[in-house]
């Protein structure tokens, strides 16, 4: 199928080094690490991995995070991170994290929020749920797919909006506090989510939700009143 990419799942239970090579500032509060990981199998847009950091007493920190960029950066990863007040490992490396530091991580994981490109998808995130949905948007830029892709991200103003340099015409972004002058302010409604309905696909939409508990239970209800089949929506929440 176009655009299905090989991953090993041997190579996702290992864990490998992974160097941070540079970081970029999206927002005020959420920045992109990216990483060289010489030995990565390879992943599946919307995949994620789990990272280990490792104290100089010994202490481990896990968690998991979805990986950012398109699978076609070979030797590369890169995972876009909140500043989570009090948060151990986002607050590392908020503040702490230089280039040269080295992580451990183990991955790709879970396919079920996979988009292998061989379908239409719709997209819909908020806040960094938009991480995930960045590397389908990314994979179908780099390969050049034909297949449709459209995105509603939902932020509270254009300057929290991360990626905002890269949203291109497959995406519509949705501001809940402020905007700028003549741009509508409120929350994700189903005057955004029906048109793109509308647009019926040959095969129809497979659509991709991530957000928090509330925005995903908020996004899946828009989508199954405009007439979205439930078991043609995927969901990743978090909090």
């Amino acid at each position: 199928m176009p655009g299905r990419i090989a991953v090993s799942e041997r190579a996702a239970a290992v864990w490998q080094t992974a160097t941070l090579t540079e970081i970029r500032r999206e927002t005020p509060h959420a920045s992109t690490f990216r990483f060289a990981v010489p030995a990565w199998a390879g992943h599946l847009p919307g995949q994620h991995l789990m990272l280990r950091l490792i104290a100089a007493d010994g202490y481990v920190a896990q968690r998991h995070y979805s990986i950012a960029s398109a699978p076609d950066d070979s030797g590369h990863i890169e995972l876009t991170l909140d500043h989570v007040e009090g948060g151990e490992v986002s607050g590392w490396f908020h503040t702490v994290a230089r280039p040269g530091d080295e992580v451990a991580v183990r991955g790709p994981l879970s396919g079920f929020f996979a988009w292998p490109g061989d379908r239409p998808a719709l997209l819909i995130g908020a806040g960094s749920g938009v991480v995930p949905l960045m590397s389908m948007v990314r994979h179908h830029r780099m390969r050049g797919l034909s297949v449709p892709l459209r995105m509603l991200v939902s932020a509270r103003s254009p300057r929290e909006l991360i990626y905002a340099r890269e949203v291109g015409a497959e995406t519509t972004a949705v501001f809940t506090r402020s905007a700028a002058e003549g741009v509508p302010v409120g929350r994700m409604a189903a005057a955004h989510v029906a048109p793109l309905l509308a647009e019926q696909p040959p095969g129809g939409w497979e659509a991709y939700v991530c957000g928090s508990n509330a925005f995903a239970e908020h996004a899946s209800r828009l989508l199954v009143e405009a007439g979205q089949p439930v078991d043609r929506i995927r969901i990743e929440r978090f909090g």
